[in-house]
């Protein structure tokens, strides 16, 4: 069976992608890894940044002896699967992004960042904390949302991906969105579209932002769709 990797969001873990997993093993060997700091990984000194990120899907490959990987990539894990493709094409077969941010400037960033304040979020939704205390585990999810928060910042003022870079990304590449996704605009995910050589498009109706609200039976038959044996 062909290998596919999922990458998780920003706040999410490799655990938030296991109901998908489990319904892609049918059918592909599924590999899923925690980036730095997420999950209860080890969270180092170095800043989140997505460099940082691809990095930890590089030394995932390398221990697994995968030479090229497909990769899924959920909102900014799809960031670091383009990220990656740009670096090191070789490693990368095809890649399919789903709710993936590409409108970064200070503006845009600044507006994510305002959401990610963990005092008022442990305030304000405390069920909310209450999830990514568990997740994160025995990390402190409050200091892995101030690193995002930061690591934001910093995409805002210096994105990786533009029309320069993304022009250069050569593997086959899914760019989808959902059409009610109050994060990401269908407007940004049409101009990285328009700026990769090999891509196409999707907007899946009736899909908000969250992977959990996604319909995975979905996903699923779309995934399997591009990422087939059959698949061009």
């Amino acid at each position: 069976m062909p290998d596919l990797l999922l990458l998780h969001g920003a706040l999410g873990a490799a655990s938030t992608l296991q109901p998908l997993q489990q319904l892609l093993e049918a059918d592909f060997n599924v590999h899923v890894l925690n980036f730095q700091g997420h999950g209860g990984s080890t969270l180092s000194q170095d800043p989140f940044r997505i460099e940082l990120f691809a990095e930890d899907v590089l030394r995932y490959l390398d221990q697994h002896q995968l030479q090229q990987v497909d990769i899924f990539g959920y909102s900014m894990g799809g960031y670091v699967a383009l990220y990656l493709a740009l670096q090191h094409p070789d490693r990368v077969g095809r890649i399919f992004t789903l709710a993936t941010k590409f409108a970064w400037n200070p503006e845009t960033a600044a507006k994510e960042v305002k959401m990610l304040q963990p005092e008022k979020v442990q305030e304000k939704v405390p069920t909310f904390a209450a999830v990514l205390n568990g997740r994160h585990r025995p990390n402190d999810w409050q200091e892995v949302m101030r690193r995002t928060a930061d690591m934001m910042q910093h995409l805002g003022n210096s994105p990786l991906l533009t029309e320069e870079t993304l022009s250069r990304i050569s593997v086959p590449v899914r760019i989808s969105v959902g059409d009610r996704d109050n994060m990401v605009s269908l407007q940004e995910t049409a101009w990285a579209y328009q700026h990769l050589p090999n891509a196409s498009l999707q907007v899946f109706p009736n899909t908000h932002h969250p992977l959990e609200k996604v319909n995975l039976s979905q996903l699923l038959h779309e995934l399997g769709q591009f990422f087939g044996k059959d698949a061009v």
